[in-house]
């Protein structure tokens, strides 16, 4: 069943992933280099699916010393329902691109199918609100009556929806996710107006495919390789692919490299064994370096068991 479930949802990824390179523009997502730890964001089948209530909060400084630097929070809430066959989320995330602030706010849905002693196949829905506004009140502008920059846009409000599916068992998993189905694309017009472009667009979707997998060398050391392949129509395949160590169920080091992007160190650490504390640091192998000094991210995250059920140590994913 397992081989079933795999060589499935790899099949549908290479027909979705098929002819991805060119030049049409796409929705923009946020970037996590902990994605790992956040994965409900980018695909609702996941809600649930730590077996305990499940609380995560994430902070990104990217780019540090450049002006105007994109700085991400977010938080995810999800918790499994019926004896761990249904599983409900919801996400928060905060965005600042320089004048632009974003924020989206989900709730995840998904379904648990027991196909295994071990594995469950999942399939998620999520659905919510994108709320934006851009501060062009605050830029300094060579004309002062410019209507373009007279004042901050209005808050603008556009819905949008995902979907996912998951196969997992306690030390491997794959999942299949396109998060935002909606182009929501908003134009900025003089004295702080704006026009709304809602669309359904498959060119503009985002399609996630994870992959991770634990190896237990011994009592005291674990391998956890993982790969993300973010794909846009008519755009190149980014990936990143990860290689995490747990040393003695306590401490995780880790290494991450994305595609032409960055490489990065991740270290973590199980305060107790229901919460842990991550950070990692990215170093840029674009020209952005020469003006930044990196990029910043720290996780956070904490399981509350229900009563008569023990929590899981560690949690490989």
């Amino acid at each position: 069943m397992k081989k079933i479930i795999i060589i499935t949802v790899t099949a549908i990824s290479l027909v979705l992933f098929k002819g991805i390179n060119s030049n049409v523009s796409a929705q923009y997502d946020a970037m996590f280099t902990q994605y790992m730890f956040n994965e409900m964001f980018i695909n609702p089948a996941y809600a649930g699916y730590k077996d305990a209530l499940s609380i995560t909060a994430l902070h990104r400084q990217q780019w540090v010393n450049f002006e105007g630097r994109p700085i991400t929070t977010s938080i995810t809430v999800h918790s499994p329902l019926y004896k761990g066959s249904m599983g409900l989320g919801l996400s928060y995330l905060n965005e600042k691109i320089g004048v632009l602030n974003r924020n989206l706010i989900y709730v995840s849905y998904a379904y648990r199918a027991k196909v295994s002693e071990k594995g469950r196949l999942c399939f998620g829905v999520m659905g919510g609100i994108h709320i934006q506004n851009e501060k062009l009140g605050e830029l300094a502008v060579t004309d002062p009556d410019d209507p373009y920059f007279s004042a901050n846009s209005e808050n603008v409000i556009t819905p949008n929806f995902g979907f996912g599916i998951l196969y997992h068992t306690d030390k491997f998993y794959v999942g299949l996710s396109i998060p935002r189905l909606i182009d929501d694309n908003v134009t900025m017009g003089s004295y702080g107006s704006v026009i709304k472009n809602i669309s359904f667009k498959p060119k503009s979707f985002h399609y996630y495919l994870t992959v991770g997998r634990a190896f237990e060398i011994n009592e005291a050391f674990t391998l956890k390789p993982q790969l993300m392949l973010k794909a846009v129509i008519n755009s190149p395949v980014q990936f990143d692919v990860n290689l995490n160590a747990l040393i003695k169920k306590r401490l995780w080091l880790g290494v991450s490299y994305r595609s032409l992007a960055d490489i990065s160190g991740i270290v973590g650490v199980y305060v107790v064994p229901q919460f842990m504390i991550s950070y990692s640091y990215d170093y840029s192998l674009s020209k952005i370096n020469k003006v930044s000094s990196g990029s910043h991210e720290i996780a956070l995250s904490y399981l509350f068991a229900y009563k008569g059920k023990k929590i899981a140590n560690p949690r490989y994913f």
